[in-house]
C-alpha cells in the first residue's frame, strides 16, 4: 500500500474525496495576525462551499432599462416612520412577475435529484451584507405585498441582521434570492446558488448608456446588469436567457409588474 493512500482527504457528498488543503505556517514568510471568523461567516461560509462544489452553476448576464422604473421608485415620497423605496425591493417584483411565468425557477430538487419540486409560493430571499458575513432574509410571500410594506419588512429586517443577527425563522423557506451589490459598484458577478433552490439573480450598479433612438438622435439610458446563476441539471442555457429577457422587458413598464 502507497503512503499516498493513508492521507486524510474530505468527503463531498456525490463527488467522493477531495485531498485537502495543507496546513502552513504562514509565519515563516513574515509577519501575521491571526483572528477568529464570525460565526455566522463560518457557518455560511460552509453553506456556500458546498453549494458550489455539487451545484454545476452557470451564470447568464443581461442588462434591463431602469430609466423609467427609477423614476417610479423616486416618485413615492419618503415617509416620515417608514423605510424608502429601494431598487432592490423593486427588482423582487420584478422577479416575482418573472418566476410566474417561468415556474421552473421557482423551484427545488427533491432528495433524490429525480424529482422537481415547483413552488406556488414566492419567498423571495434577499442577501444582506453584514459586519460578520452575509446573511439572507426571506421576504415570505412578496407577491401579496404591496411596495410600502416590502420596503418596511426589508428595512427591519436589515437592520437586525447588521445588529443584533436574525433568527433561523427569518431566514428559512426561501423559493428565489437576490443578491444587489449596486451600491458598491460592478458590472456582473457570478452569485452562488442559495441550496436547495435553483437559480439566484445577482444586480450590480446602474449606469447610463447611449442608445440610438428615432431619426438616429443619441438617447441616453440608466441600465442596470443582471446576472443569473442556474443549476444546470435543472435549467437549460436557453431557459436562462428567456427568463432575464422577459425581466428585461417588463422593468420599463413598472405598472406591468407592480400592483
Amino acid at each position: 500500500m502507497s503512503n499516498d493512500s493513508k492521507k486524510p482527504t474530505t468527503v463531498v457528498d456525490g463527488l467522493g474525496a477531495l485531498p485537502p488543503v495543507p496546513p502552513i505556517d504562514f509565519a515563516m514568510f513574515g509577519e501575521v495576525e491571526e483572528r477568529d471568523l464570525p460565526k455566522p461567516q463560518y457557518f455560511g461560509g460552509q453553506f456556500l462551499a458546498r453549494n458550489w462544489v455539487t451545484i454545476p452553476h452557470v451564470t447568464h448576464n443581461d442588462e434591463a432599462d431602469i430609466t423609467d422604473l427609477e423614476a417610479y421608485r423616486k416618485s413615492f415620497p419618503v415617509p416620515e416612520d417608514g423605510a424608502k423605496v429601494s431598487m432592490p425591493v423593486l427588482l423582487v417584483k420584478a422577479i416575482v412577475a418573472t418566476l410566474k411565468k417561468f415556474p421552473k425557477f421557482n423551484a427545488s430538487l427533491d432528495s433524490t435529484g429525480r424529482k422537481i419540486i415547483l413552488k406556488k409560493y414566492f419567498h423571495i430571499g434577499v442577501a444582506v451584507d453584514t459586519p460578520n458575513g452575509l446573511l439572507v432574509p426571506v421576504l415570505q410571500n412578496a407577491d401579496q405585498k404591496n411596495i410600502n410594506t416590502l420596503s418596511n419588512e426589508l428595512a427591519e429586517l436589515s437592520t437586525m441582521a447588521r445588529s443584533k443577527g436574525l433568527p433561523m425563522d427569518k431566514m428559512i423557506g426561501g423559493s428565489f434570492t437576490l443578491s444587489s451589490i449596486g451600491v458598491l459598484g460592478g458590472t456582473s458577478f457570478t452569485p452562488i446558488i442559495n441550496a436547495p433552490e435553483v437559480a439566484i439573480l445577482g444586480a450590480t450598479k446602474t449606469f447610463w448608456k447611449p442608445e440610438r433612438g428615432e431619426n438616429d438622435e443619441i438617447v441616453w439610458r440608466l441600465k442596470i446588469p443582471l446576472s443569473l446563476s442556474y443549476d444546470h441539471r435543472v435549467i437549460n442555457g436557453a431557459d436562462a436567457a428567456r427568463f432575464l429577457t422577459h425581466m428585461a422587458e417588463i422593468m420599463p413598464d413598472p405598472e406591468s409588474f407592480i400592483r
